[in-house]
C-alpha cells in the first residue's frame, strides 16, 4: 500500500511539472506579444506591404495579356512600359477616349520569350508612329525603403539575437540591460521558515545570533548602555556544519527585511558589474534598514587581492572594494547587518576581516557527542523510529559526522527502510545507514573467491588485533569482509568518547594498527598484497607528521619542519615550502622510515603472540562476515596485551618527574566516594632521590625485533 501511494504522488508531480512548464512557456509568449519589440516589428512589415502594394500597382488595372497586345495592336496606346526581370510585366496607357474594362491605365504580366515578341511589336509600331508617346524597357527597381530595410536587416537581427542572450542570461522580463542590478533575494512572509529550534550542535553560534535579533527587537535595551550594531558576523567552518542553516534561522527569526544571495552572482564577465550589483544591494537595504544581507559563499569574491600566479582579477577586486566600502567606508549609514559563510576563512582578504566589517568571526565546527545526539532528534522528527533504538548510541558511533552527514544516515535509514516494506526504522537500518554514508553501499553482486575471502579476513583481523592489543587504541567496533566501494572490507576503531588531542602513544598505536594488516598476510600466507596501499599512506603520512609538524623524535627533536606558504593560491604542492637542508631531509627521511618499522614490528610481535586468537577470529568472520562490537570483545577475550611504553620526554637529559598531576576537585570527589573516606593530602614536595621511571630510549637506539 506504501509504494502505491508512493507511486500516485510521483504521477501527480510529474504531471505538475509538466504544467508548471507549460505555464512558464505560454507566459513567456504573452510576455513576448505584450512587449514593444513586437509591435515595433508588425508594424516595420505593414509598411513594407504597404509600400510594395502601392508602388507595385501605380493607378494601373491589371488585365488579361491578351487585352493589352490587342491594344497595342489596334492602335489605341498612348504609351507603353516593358518591364523585364523577375516582374516581367507591360504596362500601357490608351489615348483619349480609349478604355479597356473601363480604365485607361492597364497592365499585365508576361512569361518567357513573350517579353521579346512584345518589344519587336512595339518597335515596329514606335517606328510606324502609332505609339505618339514612345515605349520604354527597363529592368525591375526595388522600392527604396525597402532596399533600405534589407541592407539594415543582418543588423538588426544581430541586436535581436544580443539582446535575446541578454535577456535570458539576466533571467528575463524586463531586465534586458539590467546588469548591475542585484540578485538577491528578499525572504517573504510566505518563505517557510526556519527557527533557531531547528538548529542543534552549535549552541554559541546560535547565542551570538540570538543577540542580532534580540537587538534589531530591543535596540533601546544596548543603546542604553552605549553598545553598537555589529556590522558583520561572519560563520565559517567545515562543510556541511549548517552555516546556511543558521542564516536560515535569523531570516525566520529576525523579523526584518532579509537579503540571500550567492558570492558567485556578484562576479560577471563584464568588469564593473559586480562592484554595480553591490552598491544596488546596499542600497536596497539601507532603503529597508534596520536589515540583514546574507552572503553565501563569500570567498568567491572575498579573496585575497593581488594572489595567485595572475596578480589577481580585476573584476573580483573592484567587487571586493564596492564592499569595503560599503560595510566600513567613507559614507556610512548604519541599520544593515552582513551575515556571510565560508569554509575557507584563511583566504578572504584581512581589510574584509578586520573589526568594524566583520565584528564577530563565529566558528561553526563539528557537533560533539551530545550535539550530535541533539542535532539527530531534530531530523528524527516525521521518521517513525523502533522503540529500541538508541540514538546516543549512533552519535557515539559517528564521531566526525556533520549535521549534513547525520541527516543523511537518518536519510538512508528511512530509504532502506521503506525499501525493506517495513514500517519502523531498527537498528540494522542505521547500522546499514552508518555504514553507506562512511564506505559506500555494499557490493553485493562482486564475487570473490575463498582465498581472496580468507586473505582479506587475515588483513582485516590483523588491523583488529592489533587495535585490541595496544595499550592506548580506542576499542573496535565493528570488523567485515563484505566489500564497499572501494575496499574489500574495513575495520571500525573509534573512541566512546570525543577526543581533540592525540598523544605520541596513541600515534604509535595508530601506526602498529595500521600495519597490522599488512603484518598479518606476511605472517600467515608469507606473500603481502595490494590491498595494504592505502594502510601504507595513511601510516607514512602519520609517521612523517610526528617528524616534521609534532616534533615527536628525540633525533630532529620539538622543530617544525617545512612551512605552509602564506600564498593559499598557488595549489597545495607549491604552497610548501622547504625550509631545510638536504642533509636534514635525510634525517627526516630516516626517522619516517624507523617509525614505520617499529610499529610493523610491533604489530608482527601482537599477531604471533595471539595467532590463536586471529585463526579463531578469521573463522568467526569467514561464517557471519560481519562481527559486531559485543562479539569482538568476546573473542579478543584471551588476548595478551601490550604492556605500556616507558616515559618520553624527547631527551636523556629531562627526567620525567614521579609526581602526579594534581587531582581536580570532581576526581577528589570520585576518589572521597571510592575510598568512603577524605585521602589526606600531601603536601611534601619531590625531591631529588625520588626514583625516576624509565625512560624509553629513541627509536635509532631501540634493537629492532
Amino acid at each position: 500500500m506504501l509504494g502505491y501511494r508512493q507511486k500516485n504522488c510521483l504521477i501527480k508531480l510529474t504531471m505538475a511539472g509538466g504544467t508548471g512548464r507549460h505555464r512558464s512557456v505560454w507566459m513567456d509568449v504573452k510576455r513576448y506579444f505584450r512587449g514593444p519589440v513586437m509591435w515595433i516589428v508588425l508594424a516595420v512589415l505593414a509598411v513594407v506591404v504597404l509600400m510594395q502594394v502601392v508602388g507595385s500597382s501605380g493607378g494601373y488595372k491589371t488585365v488579361d495579356t491578351g487585352q493589352v497586345v490587342q491594344a497595342i495592336n489596334d492602335n489605341k496606346v498612348q504609351q507603353v512600359k516593358l518591364t523585364t526581370g523577375d516582374e516581367q510585366t507591360v504596362k500601357a496607357e490608351l489615348k483619349d477616349g480609349e478604355k479597356v474594362d473601363g480604365s485607361s491605365k492597364i497592365q499585365a504580366s508576361y512569361i518567357g520569350d513573350q517579353g521579346r515578341d512584345l518589344a519587336n511589336v512595339l518597335q515596329n509600331k514606335y517606328q510606324d508612329k502609332q505609339i505618339p508617346d514612345g515605349y520604354t524597357v527597363s529592368p525591375t527597381k526595388q522600392n527604396a525603403f525597402v532596399g533600405i530595410l534589407l541592407s539594415l536587416l543582418p543588423f538588426v537581427l544581430i541586436v535581436v539575437v544580443f539582446l535575446f542572450l541578454m535577456n535570458q542570461m539576466q533571467g528575463g522580463g524586463s531586465r534586458v540591460m539590467n546588469f548591475g542590478k542585484s540578485k538577491a533575494k528578499l525572504i517573504t512572509k510566505d518563505t517557510p521558515k526556519t527557527t533557531f529550534s531547528d538548529v542543534a550542535g552549535s549552541d554559541e553560534a546560535v547565542e551570538e545570533l540570538q543577540e542580532i535579533k534580540e537587538f534589531l527587537q530591543e535596540p533601546a535595551k544596548f543603546q542604553a548602555v552605549g553598545a553598537k550594531i555589529p556590522k558583520g558576523v561572519l560563520l565559517y567552518g567545515p562543510p556541511g556544519t549548517g552555516k546556511t542553516l543558521l542564516a536560515r534561522a535569523v531570516a525566520g527569526e529576525a523579523g526584518v527585511p532579509f537579503y540571500s544571495i550567492s558570492g558567485s552572482d556578484f562576479v560577471e564577465m563584464f568588469v564593473g558589474v559586480g562592484a554595480s550589483r553591490v552598491r544596488d544591494l546596499f542600497e536596497q537595504a539601507k532603503a529597508n534598514a534596520p536589515a540583514i544581507v546574507f552572503v553565501d559563499e563569500i570567498d568567491a569574491v572575498g579573496r585575497h587581492r593581488g594572489a595567485g600566479l595572475g596578480g589577481g582579477h580585476d573584476e573580483r577586486e573592484q567587487t571586493l572594494n564596492q564592499l569595503l566600502v560599503e560595510m566600513d567606508g567613507f559614507d556610512v549609514k548604519g541599520g544593515v547587518i552582513l551575515i556571510a559563510a565560508t569554509n575557507r576563512p584563511d583566504i578572504l582578504d584581512p581589510a574584509l576581516l578586520r573589526p568594524g566589517r566583520f565584528d564577530r568571526q563565529i566558528a561553526v565546527d563539528r557537533p560533539d557527542m551530545q550535539g550530535r545526539l541533539e542535532i539527530l532528534k531534530v531530523h528524527q522528527k516525521g521518521k517513525p523510529v523502533a522503540p529500541d533504538v538508541d540514538l546516543s548510541a549512533v552519535a557515539r558511533r559517528t564521531p566526525g559526522f556533520t549535521g549534513a552527514d547525520l541527516s543523511n544516515v537518518l536519510n538512508e535509514a528511512a530509504l532502506l527502510t521503506a525499501r525493506s516494506d517495513k514500517k519502523l526504522i531498527d537498528n540494522s537500518m542505521l547500522d546499514e545507514a552508518i555504514d553507506r554514508v562512511v564506505a559506500g553501499p555494499q557490493k553485493r553482486t562482486r564475487i570473490m573467491s575463498d582465498k581472496e575471502k580468507k586473505i582479506t579476513a587475515y588483513h582485516e583481523g590483523g588491523h583488529a588485533l592489533v587495535a585490541a592489543a595496544s595499550p592506548n587504541s580506542d576499542p573496535v567496533h565493528k570488523i567485515t569482509i563484505l566489500s564497499r566501494g572501494r575496499a574489500l572490507g574495513y575495520t571500525m576503531v573509534l573512541p566512546d568518547e570525543d577526543k581533540y588531542s592525540t598523544t605520541r602513544n596513541e600515534m604509535l598505536d595508530q601506526l602498529a594498527y595500521m600495519l597490522g594488516g599488512r603484518a598479518a598476510e606476511e605472517l600467515v600466507f608469507h606473500d603481502p598484497t595490494t590491498g595494504a596501499a592505502n594502510d601504507i599512506e595513511k601510516a607514512t603520512a602519520t609517521a612523517r607528521a610526528m617528524v616534521t609538524q609534532y616534533g615527536m623524535t628525540e633525533r630532529l627533536g620539538a622543530i617544525k619542519f617545512g612551512g605552509d606558504n602564506t600564498e593559499p593560491f598557488l595549489g597545495r604542492e607549491m604552497a610548501h615550502q622547504r625550509d631545510y637542508s638536504e642533509e636534514v631531509a635525510a634525517l627526516v627521511d630516516e626517522e619516517v622510515k624507523k617509525l614505520i618499522e617499529n610499529a610493523h614490528n610491533e604489530a608482527w610481535e601482537i599477531l604471533v603472540e595471539n595467532r590463536d586468537v586471529l585463526d579463531n577470529l578469521v573463522l568467526q568472520l569467514l561464517e557471519k562476515e560481519t562481527l559486531g562490537k559485543e562479539e569482538i570483545a568476546e573473542i579478543f577475550a584471551p588476548i595478551v596485551k601490550r604492556p605500556p611504553r616507558p616515559a618520553w620526554t624527547g631527551s636523556s637529559r629531562r627526567t620525567p618527574s614521579t609526581r602526579p598531576p594534581v587531582l581536580s576537585p570532581k576526581e577528589l570527589a570520585l576518589t572521597n566516594g571510592a575510598n568512603g573516606a577524605a585521602p589526606a593530602i600531601s603536601t611534601a614536595k619531590s625531591t631529588a632521590t625520588d626514583s625516576a621511571p624509565a625512560i624509553e630510549t629513541a627509536p635509532e637506539d631501540r634493537p629492532e625485533s
